[in-house]
């Protein structure tokens, strides 16, 4: 991806920190989104003892993940310190005090999924809902989850290919030299950086989905509403005049169907695994291959 297309982190953890009061309200994909990887990660045999929630936001996966691996450790880890305090506060006063006598309560680290303050294989399961698409790229985040798990552990996550909001792309298209809209990474290649990065037996798939709006302005809103408007260093500076905005709306309209303005999201799924080491392998990965001698013919 070209650097002009890269997101910057400050950027990302200022727009999500302010918009933690009005997330839960606006994210309606993002739930969605939750329950479809949930129902994927039903498929997977596996007893998790720790469970990294790895971009949490304000928590709305901790319920399904909990309910079914209620024996587990449970960690969320977001990038805005907000977004951790929103999904707190959704404990009731009475849960947090009992939580005090549970060993597998939730624990909150604020931190960037590319640099995970976690143990080398202390994990069982990362799960990442919709949040890979803010990394640059992927692999520091690849990386540090291969570190990170237990051997057999697995990754499951949820991210957007590069088909994401493509009217809203076309419609700024023409406006000026900059980029407006966030570019994402493509489905194979996110397959080839899990194996580069050591990560086994992915399996990848996606699925589109189409949110409807009543105007332009609808959709930017939402955008906005879940801290999710564009970070890259290509944006412009500056807020665009009213004749490039009409220009905006009037090339957006073009997409009108059945009375409604299509926002179209390409969902990526995954999932993969940390190979779990073979008896004679040595810890750069090297086997040990025993030669016995030949006995002799009598």
């Amino acid at each position: 991806m070209n650097e002009t297309f890269y997101n910057q982190k400050d950027r990302i953890r200022s727009a999500f920190d302010k918009a933690a009061s009005s997330y839960d309200a606006a994210a309606v994909l993002q739930r969605e989104v939750v329950e479809r990887l949930f129902d994927r990660l039903a498929v997977i045999n596996l007893a998790p003892k720790v469970i990294l929630d790895a971009g949490s936001g304000t928590g709305h996966a901790r319920s399904f993940l909990r309910q079914r691996f209620s024996d587990a450790q449970y960690i969320e880890l977001d990038l805005a310190l907000n977004m951790l305090k929103a999904s707190q506060a959704k404990t009731s006063t009475l849960k947090q005090w009992l939580s005090v006598f549970d060993k597998n309560k939730t624990n909150s680290i604020c931190a960037d999924i590319e640099h995970i303050p976690l143990a080398d294989e202390s994990v069982d399961l990362i799960w990442s809902s919709l949040t890979l698409q803010w990394c640059n790229t992927p692999d520091a985040a690849f990386k540090e989850f291969n570190r990170i798990l237990k051997p057999g552990g697995v990754i499951i996550f949820a991210t957007l290919g590069p088909d994401t909001l493509k009217e809203l792309r076309s419609a700024f298209a023409g406006i000026d030299g900059h980029q407006h809209v966030n570019q994402f990474i493509d489905m194979h290649d996110l397959g080839d950086a899990l194996v580069k990065h050591g990560l086994t037996m992915p399996v990848m798939d996606m699925e589109y989905i189409t949110m409807t709006y009543a105007k332009v302005k609808d959709v930017m809103q939402d955008l906005k509403h879940i801290g999710a408007s564009n970070k890259m260093d290509g944006r412009p500076n500056g807020l665009l005049g009213k004749a490039a905005w009409l220009k905006i709306q009037a090339q957006y309209e073009a997409f009108r169907r059945d009375g409604v303005l299509p926002c179209t999201y390409e969902v990526v799924y995954g999932h993969a695994f940390k190979p779990t080491p073979k008896n004679n392998a040595r810890p750069d990965g090297s086997q040990i291959i025993n030669f016995r001698p030949r006995t002799p013919l009598t």
